[in-house]
């Protein structure tokens, strides 16, 4: 499996844009695709995350209402539309998928852990993300 994200670049405050990551390689239907930064001086942090085979989606707080995760299962691709984009979302964007997903035991509702690195199995290469005023 092999994961190469892109769509990065240099905006401004407010604006838009949106990342694309295209996986290669078999990829079942039960995987999650995530999204986690890094900045320079921060430790890499998970963005959103979907499930490919029910589209349900994990957003960590900072991203809610901004940020929007979606999948294209045809062209095994996974975008992240980033809307209202602020200096701190400067950052490495990595894509990753986590072909055996768990599921958090102390979850009322079957939730996925989907915000820790550690569950991921292969990684992108990154697609820097630069926000300025």
């Amino acid at each position: 499996v092999q994961l190469q994200a892109y769509g990065g670049g240099s905006v401004l405050t407010g604006d838009s844009l949106r990342l694309s990551c295209a996986a290669s390689g078999y990829i079942s239907s039960d995987s999650v695709i995530g999204w986690f930064r890094q900045g320079v001086e921060t430790e890499r942090e998970f963005v959103t995350a979907i499930k490919l085979s029910s589209g349900s989606t994990y957003s960590a707080d900072f991203g809610k209402g901004r940020f929007i995760i979606s999948k294209d299962r045809s062209q095994n691709t996974v975008y992240l539309q980033m809307n209202d984009l602020k200096i701190a979302d400067t950052a490495t964007y990595y894509c990753a998928v986590d072909i055996s997903p768990r599921y958090d035991p102390y979850s009322d509702d079957g939730r996925i852990i989907a915000d820790v690195a550690a569950e991921y199995d292969y990684w992108g290469q990154g697609t820097l993300v630069t926000v300025s005023s």
